[in-house]
């Protein structure tokens, strides 16, 4: 089973990548925070419908992009939130990719209590042949493509389902069309879903003693990192926000200079967890006030939980000459009760800063 994140003040998060022989370790069952792929749902029933699912711009379904296992354990006084996930979906549409604006993303919050009907009161065990069997049996029909929820069907084969004609179409054409009957399912979601990986977590060191590399140093260290091959290794999309957050000479923003500083101590940080706290913004422009982030549903305000770092960009192959899907952090905020009401997957807030 996934550690959950620690009560530490900030927990920061990385990519890992994990071996085909080792998938089963992000399966619902073992509790996974992960990026790309398809979402390893937490409930299996009552998933998110095409409406919510769909961008708001465009109408194409969104994917999968990460989530995060992040339940409240230690609060007495939230039995249903033993297990806890939150989940983000993108319009994979660069058009639909606003400065400094969120519609073309999504994000749920899931928790269930620890009795309930898809997981057992004891953690797995961590071994593959350990998976529930009939597993997938108790989970909503799925989409063959992206994986979330399917209210259609081929009509032909009557053996795949589908979220929208969108997909369905998308299947037929690199995969569908030849193996249509044949009881052999197609797995071309790749050609539109992003790589799947593990995200770890760990508690974020900043003490510093006489073994400790300066601030400077680090500094030093962290611009190489981000001019070096060990970073263009990875780095298949649009880097050059990136390129300027590690490079800027002339900039004069004490909230970028803080942002690089802290960053610096561990350069390939994807995600920060801090529930409670503040995110870690890139500039001083377009930082919400307390108003402008909305309340739950309940009425209950809602509270920073954790960011997306700029470096993710790296690990999501977003290849474009011009436009293309760009974000200096994304800062997720939710209900500050973790209430229940409404929907099992429960949409929560985003916003979206870029660079000035």
């Amino acid at each position: 089973m996934a550690a959950s994140i620690e009560n530490a003040e900030v927990n920061i998060g990385f990519v890992e990548q994990i071996d085909e022989c080792d998938k089963w370790k992000l399966h619902s069952a073992q509790f996974p925070s992960k990026l790309g792929g398809k979402p390893a749902w937490l409930s299996l029933n009552a998933l998110p419908k095409a409406d919510l699912m769909s961008c708001p711009n465009c109408q194409d379904p969104m994917i999968f992009l990460l989530q995060i296992y992040c339940p409240l354990i230690d609060d007495d006084e939230k039995v249903d939130c033993f297990h806890r996930s939150l989940f983000i979906f993108i319009c994979k549409n660069t058009q639909c990719s606003q400065l400094n604006k969120s519609p073309n993303f999504k994000v749920f919050r899931c928790q269930l209590p620890r009795e309930n009907k898809f997981y057992g009161y004891e953690p797995p065990l961590v071994k593959s042949i350990d998976l529930d069997l009939n597993f997938d049996t108790k989970c909503d029909t799925l989409c063959e493509v992206c994986g979330c929820y399917a209210s259609k069907r081929c009509s032909k084969c009557k053996q795949v389902n589908y979220c929208s004609q969108n997909h369905q179409k998308l299947d037929w054409k690199y995969g569908h069309k030849s193996s249509c009957g044949m009881n052999n399912k197609t797995k071309q979601g790749a050609c539109l879903l992003f790589d799947e990986a593990e995200l770890v977590t760990e508690p974020e060191s900043l003490a510093t003693d006489e073994k400790e590399k300066s601030e400077e140093e680090k500094m030093t260290e962290y611009e190489e990192f981000m001019k070096s091959n060990k970073s263009h290794s990875f780095v298949s999309g649009d880097d050059r926000n990136l390129q300027k957050m590690a490079l800027s000479d002339e900039d004069t923003d004490k909230v970028f200079k803080e942002f690089k500083k802290r960053v610096a101590h561990e350069p390939e940080q994807v995600l920060r967890y801090s529930l409670g706290g503040q995110p870690l913004w890139v500039c001083s422009d377009n930082i919400p006030n307390s108003g402008e982030i909305p309340s739950c549903e309940c009425g209950a305000k809602r509270q920073f939980e954790f960011q997306v770092m700029p470096q993710l960009l790296c690990h999501l192959k977003l290849d474009k000459l011009e436009n293309s899907i760009d974000w200096g952090t994304l800062a997720v905020y939710t209900c500050s009760e973790n209430c229940s009401e409404g929907a099992i997957y429960h949409p929560e807030f985003l916003w979206k800063q870029d660079y000035s």
